[in-house]
C-alpha cells in the first residue's frame, strides 16, 4: 500500500553552498597539524548534525552548486561579476565536505549548469505539490519565493523558522512578491542591476500600492499617486528601464523545472559508512564523488 505523502515527515532539503560560506566566516581559521584548513567543514557538518537531531525521521538532501557557468551568465554576463573569487582556505574544504556528506549516508545533489537554489527550488516544488511538506535550510533571502503552505524555510544559525506569514512579516510583502521585489531593487551581491533609483523602500511601496511588476506596468498613471518619495518621476525611471527590470526579473527567478536524474521522493537516508573515515582533514579513501549528477 503507498504512504499517505501527508502523514510522512518533512523532508530536509539542505542549501549546502550557504552553509560553506556561512559556516567558513563563522568560524576562526582552524587547521590540521598539516596545515589542511577545517573551520568550514567543522561548521557545515555540525549544522548537519543539529538538523539530524531536530528532524531525525526526515530525509535530508544535500544541495551544492556545480562548479562553472550556470543558464544565468548565459542571459547575462555580467551576473555575479562583482563577487570575489573563493577564499583560498575554503575551496580544499569543499570536496572533503562532500565525501563526508556521503559518508553519512545523506543524498548529495550537485547538478551541471543551474544553482543549488535551482535544484532546490525544483525538489521542493514537485514534493510539495506532492503533499508532503518540505523544509529548506538556508540563509539566502531568495529562498523566500519558495515558501508555501507546503515549503518552509529554517535559518540554523539563528533558529528561526519562515512560513508564508513569516515572510510577510519579514519583507513585507507575500512569497508571490519575493521575485519582483528582488526585480525591483536589484541585487549587489548577485549582480543582478534592478531599476535605477528603487531601493527596498520605493519597491515596497510599488509593490503593496499596486502589486506585481506586471501590475505595475499597466498602472504606470497611477504611480505618481502613491506619495512616496520620488514617486512624481518613477513613472519615467520604470518606463525607461522595463528591459532592465524583465532581465532581473529573469535572474531573480528560481528555476523551479530542473530537469532531476532521480525521483524526489525516492531520497532517502542511508547508512553512515564508518570504513571512510575522516583523517587529518582529508578523505582517507579515492572513490569518486558520488553525487546524483
Amino acid at each position: 500500500m503507498a504512504t499517505d505523502s501527508t502523514t510522512q515527515t518533512p523532508m530536509i532539503l539542505v542549501d549546502g553552498s550557504s552553509y560553506l560560506y556561512r559556516a567558513f566566516h563563522a568560524i576562526p581559521p582552524m587547521h590540521t597539524s598539516d596545515g589542511h584548513p577545517t573551520n568550514a567543514t567543522r561548521g557545515v557538518i555540525s549544522m548537519i548534525r543539529s538538523l539530524i537531531k531536530t528532524y531525525p525521521n526526515s530525509p535530508m538532501v544535500i544541495i551544492f552548486d556545480a562548479k562553472g557557468k550556470t543558464f544565468r551568465d548565459d542571459i547575462y554576463s555580467e551576473y555575479k561579476a562583482h563577487r570575489p573569487p573563493m577564499p583560498d582556505d575554503l575551496r580544499p574544504q569543499i570536496e572533503p565536505i562532500h565525501r563526508v556528506v556521503e559518508a553519512m549516508g545523506l543524498p548529495l545533489v550537485i547538478i551541471d549548469g543551474v544553482e543549488a537554489d535551482d535544484v532546490i527550488g525544483t525538489i521542493a516544488k514537485q514534493v510539495g505539490e506532492q503533499g508532503r511538506e518540505v523544509v529548506v535550510s538556508t540563509g539566502d533571502k531568495d529562498m523566500a519565493q519558495l515558501v508555501t503552505d507546503k515549503v518552509t524555510l529554517v535559518n540554523t544559525m539563528n533558529n528561526t523558522v519562515m512560513d508564508i506569514q513569516g515572510v510577510k512579516d519579514k519583507f513585507g510583502i507575500p512569497p508571490e512578491l519575493i521575485i519582483d521585489y528582488l526585480a525591483l531593487m536589484g541585487d549587489k551581491v548577485d549582480n543582478i542591476p534592478g531599476v535605477p533609483g528603487v531601493g527596498e523602500k520605493t519597491a515596497l511601496a510599488l509593490l503593496q500600492g499596486l502589486g506585481s511588476i506586471k501590475d505595475i506596468y499597466t498602472r504606470l498613471d497611477e504611480i505618481a499617486d502613491l506619495g512616496f518619495r520620488g514617486s512624481k518621476t518613477m513613472k519615467q525611471k520604470m518606463e525607461d528601464n522595463k528591459e532592465m527590470a524583465e532581465l532581473s526579473y529573469t535572474l531573480a527567478t528560481i528555476k523551479c523545472d530542473v530537469e532531476l536524474p532521480f525521483d524526489p521522493q525516492e531520497l532517502k537516508n542511508g547508512e553512515a559508512d564508518l570504513k571512510k573515515p575522516y583523517v587529518n582533514g582529508s578523505p582517507s579513501w579515492s572513490s569518486k564523488p558520488g553525487c546524483l549528477t
